[in-house]
């Protein structure tokens, strides 16, 4: 009897984890047949007006314009009275990751510095964040930024 109700305990919980996880992941095929497409580059195609904020000490914003292509090359960072700044990009799902530089920065007088970015666009709008690195040594060679953009009328 005992041997019985072990057997069938066991029957019971193979059955919940065999039926259980087939529909787990029937809805998973589903989720991922309806998911929306990776985002592309010609969506967000066009010139954008940025801000980037700290996240933390000075937060004055620095402004410039992201002039992105609708693919993958000669996108540039320009900001205000300076030359455009090379970005190298690519896509990577819903997220835009770009990197620039070395470049002068427009934050700190004499310093050059590098900026590795990850957005997303939102609606009308590309949020995300950027980490500056600064050719300085010292605690303060790093800034997290919070960056922010809507397209140029």
């Amino acid at each position: 009897m005992l041997t019985l109700r072990r057997h069938t305990f066991f029957m019971l919980c193979f059955a919940t984890l065999f039926f259980g996880c087939s529909r787990t992941h029937q809805q998973a095929v589903d989720t991922a047949q309806t998911a929306p497409a990776g985002l592309t580059a010609a969506a967000v195609a066009g010139r954008w007006d940025m801000r980037a904020v700290p996240f933390s000490g000075d937060t004055t914003p620095t402004t410039f314009v992201l002039t992105a292509n609708a693919d993958n090359t000669d996108w540039t960072l320009t900001f205000p009275g300076r030359a455009p700044v090379p970005s190298r990009v690519r896509i990577e799902g819903d997220s835009i990751v770009s990197e620039a530089g070395p470049y002068a920065s427009v934050r700190r007088k004499d310093v050059q510095v590098r900026t590795y970015t990850v957005m997303r666009l939102e609606g009308d709008s590309l949020v995300g964040t950027a980490v500056a690195r600064y050719t300085t040594a010292g605690a303060d060679s790093v800034l997290n930024l919070r960056v922010t953009g809507t397209r140029a009328k």
